[in-house]
């Protein structure tokens, strides 16, 4: 039988360690720790939901454990990429929250520690890994339902939720700009689906409209891409009201030269209940597509990637090169405030 894989987190200050970690024990990993500095205010939720794993008292003692493959990393933003750096030097493979880092310096540090150490840093771009119906969609991209793929238009929006915030999540620097943090989600889906690897930043905007007493909150931001296989927009924002049953109403449409399929990933207002409702168009069919059970195999194939040394969870190269690209965005986008 083979071993289990075994993991450990670094830093809980952001609630995607939440599906990080619960999506790795459903993949047959062993949760072996945690660490975090100070008490964020999700701790507390943490023990309850994972009451058996220890908490450890340093990140040294984490990484001078032999036995642990995978180190899961939530920090602060701008704080991933040292962990990171000090995990892969340590023999441990990475799988970051996004953004995976917050300058491009950290970026190049990333990128000679991985060709250094041979070690995996991958980032669970959550709103591709963790949302079943994008598992359906690219299925149905890779049986040539819609044809060859032309554009994505993706929307990411967002619920502020004030109140259960960290200060660092108003620090610009801190969590690296709108478009560092959530958009990398969107040019993520754009690489993918349209296969670009050569992709341009057309335009990109960043704006403080609605929290004018929050300067270091960026809560609009847009992006126009332009790659050798496609045409990417993306729009984020954190105007998500209070009524919406969900955290924000997140949407993919992918455009293919024979059809399209639009993905309403988390809520679909005004008709049937439920996440991961697949929309498809094309010559012979016009379907509505219930795809809440077409699974998570990102986490498996990590999980195989890390015994086998492969790379079939997502390649090394697409890691960093959204990484770049949202941080290339970021920094050319017209800062504005309202």
């Amino acid at each position: 039988m083979t071993k289990p894989i075994k993991f450990a987190a670094l830093g809980i200050e952001h609630r995607h360690i939440f599906g990080m970690s619960q999506n790795m024990l459903n993949a047959g990993a062993e949760f072996a720790g945690w660490w975090t500095e100070g008490e964020p205010e999700i701790v507390e939720g943490f023990l309850k939901r994972f009451p058996d794993v220890p908490r450890v008292g340093s990140v040294e003692e984490i990484l001078a454990d032999p036995t642990i493959d995978l180190v899961l990393i939530a920090d602060v933003p701008k704080k991933r990429a040292d962990l990171a750096v000090r995990a892969m030097e340590a023999g441990k493979d990475v799988m970051s929250d996004k953004p995976g880092c917050t300058t491009l310096a950290q970026l190049e540090q990333l990128r000679a520690t991985v060709a250094r150490t041979k070690r995996i840093w991958s980032v669970n771009f959550s709103e591709r890994f963790e949302v079943p119906s994008v598992t359906k969609a690219t299925e149905l991209v890779a049986a040539g339902a819609i044809g060859r793929v032309v554009q994505t238009i993706g929307t990411g929006p967002h619920r502020l939720n004030r109140a259960l915030r960290a200060d660092w999540f108003f620090d610009l620097e801190s969590y690296g700009g709108i478009l560092t943090d959530i958009a990398s989600h969107q040019i993520d889906q754009f690489m993918f689906f349209t296969g670009s690897t050569d992709v341009e930043v057309v335009s990109a905007t960043v704006a403080n409209y609605a929290n004018p007493g929050d300067p270091g909150l960026q809560d609009f931001g847009e992006v126009l891409l332009r790659g050798d296989r496609g045409h990417g927009y993306i729009r984020v924002d954190w105007y998500t009201p209070d009524s919406l049953p969900t955290w924000g109403d997140g949407r993919l449409t992918i455009l293919g030269t024979e059809g399209y399929i639009e993905l309403r990933k988390y809520v679909d207002l005004g008709n049937k209940p439920g996440t991961d409702r697949l929309i498809l168009v094309n010559g012979d069919r016009c379907e509505y597509i219930d795809a809440s059970d077409a699974g998570l195999p990102y986490f498996d194939r990590l999980s195989a990637d890390i015994r086998n040394r492969t790379e079939t969870a997502m390649p090394q190269a697409h890691a960093f090169r959204v990484c770049e690209l949202a941080l290339k965005a970021q920094a050319k986008a017209e800062g504005r405030t309202a």
